[in-house]
């Protein structure tokens, strides 16, 4: 481990940390009304979508309408992105006359950006005309992150309120989310990015003579990309403009938009920790939450650089120097952007993964095969280590409830969080959050690795083809959306089973963490006693820690031993 990159990755925390609470509490008074200003700009147009859509500002809802509002709002945007694909062809802003998309691919994209995994078994470039990437898979970028965070608000209000049946309204913190978090964040980020020469237009493809051989003509890829990548970097969304994400020149350039865009990962997640604790009337416990996603974040990202940086153990008997080298170059640079190193890269593939970004600036394939198992356990954790926007919170706040039961049985008594107690239903709709996600990477896993067509798709043999599958799986059902890229996806098998897999690791989390939220508003405030369990202490945190990393390792390990470890032991 270098100087250099210990500077890096403290640099990268330390402007982290100094955004958090700002954010946190801008965001907190958005949800509590605060600084809606009804003769604003966005306030009018806030009034003007309630007035169209026929939303009621009074109204408040009961868990389940809440729930139903979101699965209603969720289909419709499945539709509308599946028609889009598919008539691509005669609709405007189309400059290459690209073709509808097929029906298997443009369900299994429907799918994955409305549920804000991103995923993509399609190269962007080469098959998404202009208008598809703006309105259907920008649009999405915004309004699946606002569907997390809008759960995310709901179970907050669920520990918040007393003996009440209703927990908000979907509409409202929807639209607020949209209009007063997620756009401004998104304009100044993408002024940002173009001003560092990400490129925004509409022109068609450029045609460019190659100065070595004037007869070859490369083609330069053109359009609005900026607008799309501020946001699908900060909704943790992932989703590239360009094939390669943000390894393209194009979408990232410079180091110092490299730096803003891994920034922009992680910044609503861990803001969203502060809005959690200031809404509960206690900061201490969003940032005790906070310090839980940290214990766990930064010792992945060290083993990840430093697992990378060990090079490539069949290169040593070929004499070959993996040491030394300009941007860090040594070591395992396979895959990787040579602007940007080794702990760029590093630190964006511990980022989108522990986060549902997955967005990548190296391929996740090319690393060593301990480098990375960092980016796949993290997404095997539940994307709740700072996690999607809203998602990776309400994820941590179910882990917590599961840390105070089980603490609770230590002592013999009735475990209590946040002033409200945990009873069997809320352990059983908890017990859903863990296990959903889980059931669908391993089964999608396993079937995947015993049938044809799930065979047909793995590009490499033995342990690590296995790896590239048990991957995909695990982000798609987690939502993460990232990929090992090795593995042949777009196939009709692929673009079915993982569609699936996101769709039920998206809605199978939240409707059980909306009952939750429900339950806890129709109970009363317990007041704290001598045997109330404190959970904003270092005890509690390690303990929430220890919960975190012992049901990952007893759920994922026999996987993970049959994939990058045994790689790892092959390779020696």
């Amino acid at each position: 481990m270098t100087i250099d990159t210990i500077i890096q990755i403290g640099f990268y925390m330390f402007t982290l940390l100094c955004l958090v609470k700002p954010l946190g509490y801008y965001m907190a008074k958005v949800y509590q009304g605060k600084f809606c200003k009804t003769d604003g700009v966005f306030g009018i147009f806030e009034r003007g979508i309630y007035r169209f859509c026929g939303i009621d500002l009074e109204e408040d809802m009961a868990w389940q309408k809440y729930a139903l509002s979101v699965l209603w709002f969720s289909f419709v945007s499945i539709v509308f992105l599946y028609i889009l694909q598919r008539l691509q062809n005669i609709l405007p802003l189309n400059p290459q006359k690209f073709s509808g998309i097929s029906s298997d691919s443009s369900f299994n994209t429907a799918i994955s950006f409305v549920t804000n995994t991103n995923w993509q078994g399609y190269s962007a470039e080469i098959s998404m005309s202009y208008l598809t990437q703006m309105i259907g898979l920008g649009v999405q970028n915004f309004l699946s992150a606002a569907v997390g965070m809008s759960v995310l608000v709901a179970l907050i209000r669920g520990f918040v309120r007393c003996s009440e049946k209703t927990i908000g309204n979907f509409w409202v913190d929807l639209t607020r989310t949209v209009l007063y978090i997620l756009i401004p964040l998104s304009i100044i980020l993408a002024v940002l990015l173009v001003s560092e020469g990400v490129i925004q237009n509409f022109n068609p493809y450029k045609k460019i003579q190659m100065i070595e051989n004037p007869e070859k003509i490369q083609i330069l890829p053109m359009g609005p990309a900026a607008s799309q990548i501020s946001i699908k970097q900060l909704g943790t969304n992932g989703g590239g403009f360009f094939n390669v994400n943000s390894a393209h020149p194009f979408e990232n350039p410079t180091p110092f938009s490299n730096f803003l865009e891994m920034l922009a990962i992680l910044i609503i997640p861990s803001a969203l920790c502060y809005t959690f604790g200031f809404m509960v009337f206690d900061t201490k416990q969003g940032w005790a939450l906070f310090t839980a996603m940290m214990i766990i974040f930064i010792p992945m990202l060290f083993l990840c650089c430093f697992f990378e940086q060990q090079g490539n153990p069949n290169f040593d008997s070929l004499s070959v120097d993996q040491k030394s080298g300009l941007l860090q170059s040594g070591g395992n640079m396979e895959g990787k952007e040579v602007r940007f190193g080794i702990t760029n890269s590093a630190i964006w593939a511990t980022a989108t993964t522990a986060a549902s970004n997955g967005s990548v600036n190296s391929m996740h394939d090319s690393y060593s095969p301990l480098g990375g198992t960092v980016p796949l356990l993290l997404i095997q954790l539940g994307e709740i280590i700072f996690g999607g926007a809203g998602s990776g919170l309400y994820g941590m706040i179910v882990f917590a409830i599961i840390a105070v039961f089980a603490a609770g049985l230590m002592v013999g008594r009735t475990p209590e969080y946040l002033g409200k107690k945990i009873e069997p239903f809320e352990m059983k709709m908890s017990s859903l959050v863990i296990i959903i996600p889980a059931a669908l990477t391993l089964l999608g896993t396993a079937v995947s690795v015993i049938t044809k067509n799930g065979v047909n798709g793995i590009s490499n043999p033995g342990p690590h083809g296995f790896t590239e599958v048990l991957y995909a799986f695990s982000s798609a059902a987690n939502n993460n959306g990232s990929s090992f890229a090795g593995l042949s996806s777009n196939t009709v098998f692929y673009n079915i089973i993982l569609a699936i897999a996101m769709f039920l690791g998206r809605f199978g989390i939240i409707i059980p963490v909306l009952a939750i939220a429900g339950s806890l508003a129709r109970k009363k405030h317990v007041p704290v006693s001598s045997g109330t369990l404190p959970t904003s202490n270092p005890l509690f945190i390690l303990l929430l820690v220890g919960v975190i990393i012992l049901i990952g390792a007893l759920t994922f390990f026999p996987s993970i031993a049959l994939g990058p470890i045994a790689e790892q032991v092959l390779s020696k």
